[in-house]
């Protein structure tokens, strides 16, 4: 039984709240193991609450965010509470990971506490950092924002403790090592950009360019070979759709923001892929 309060605890870019119509049409009926290698911010993995998941992210923050939910959900939510939704304390807070030492000094429940307090509070509602790794956003100068989500934070608590729940903070190829033929593999990389001006790859330090795309399609190619099923989402671009012209694709439309102004938002094409039917 589905809990309708387990959903993202973040806004993550690329989310696929707005797309899980669509997405569960093309989620296979049966499967051991779920694998979803850039989970972000999660909305598949909380809309099919799978029993048996390996969850991974490049970005260490988020994983330690989850293990958080997980474990030390109740003193999350007390530190939560500390918190003040104003421009000085903001930019204070957001400079914590500018001092190496002191941001090594803060506990794992101050580092994911500080992470929801930024994307709850900054502008766009956005988790992203520069190429040094350090969050960036400015303040965003809402009223209320929901800074302390409880129902939501302890209904994914519950989740992550009932399911079985691998959480990896590694590179995309080794989050899959060991899977088993009856695994299916959710795939939701950093798009490829529909122009220069939206190439946002700000979630990591690094960034994830062409060459990491066709080591992703060299990827599904050998799960393809074993007979794992997987599914992937990414944007319409003509070199994506070449990339994946020998799998089966469907085009499907997003709402998104197409360029850094957060009020320039458009219709734009997104692929999933899969190679089953």
């Amino acid at each position: 039984m589905k809990n309708k309060y387990v959903s993202p605890i973040l806004k993550w870019v690329g989310g696929k709240r707005q797309l899980l119509p669509e997405i569960r049409k093309y989620i296979p009926k049966k499967y051991n193991t779920y694998y979803e290698p850039f989970v972000g911010g999660g909305a598949v993995l909380f809309d099919l609450q799978p029993p048996k998941a390996v969850i991974n992210d490049v970005n260490s923050e988020l994983i330690n965010l989850y293990k958080v939910v997980k474990y030390n959900v109740e003193e999350l939510i007390s530190d939560l509470k500390k918190h003040k939704n104003e421009a000085e304390y903001f930019y204070k807070i957001r400079a914590w990971d500018r001092d190496t030492a002191f941001y090594q000094s803060l506990s794992d429940v101050e580092r994911a506490s500080r992470i929801i307090y930024l994307n709850k509070t900054c502008y766009n509602g956005l988790f992203r950092v520069n190429q040094a790794g350090q969050f960036n956003s400015p303040f965003g100068r809402y009223k209320n924002p929901n800074i302390v989500n409880e129902i939501t934070l302890r209904a994914v608590s519950k989740y992550f403790n009932d399911a079985e729940i691998e959480f990896k903070n590694t590179d995309f190829e080794e989050a899959v090592k060991g899977i088993e033929k009856d695994a299916f593999v959710y795939f939701d990389p950093p798009y490829d950009p529909i122009s220069y001006s939206a190439n946002f790859t700000g979630y990591s330090k690094g960034g994830f360019d062409r060459n990491e795309q066709i080591r992703l399609k060299k990827l599904c190619d050998r799960l393809d070979g074993m007979g794992i099923k997987f599914l992937l989402s990414n944007a319409a671009t003509d070199f994506i759709l070449d990339l994946y012209k020998d799998y089966k694709i469907e085009i499907i439309q997003a709402k998104r923001a197409i360029n850094s102004k957060g009020d320039a938002r458009g219709e734009v094409d997104e692929v999933l892929v899969r190679n089953y039917e």
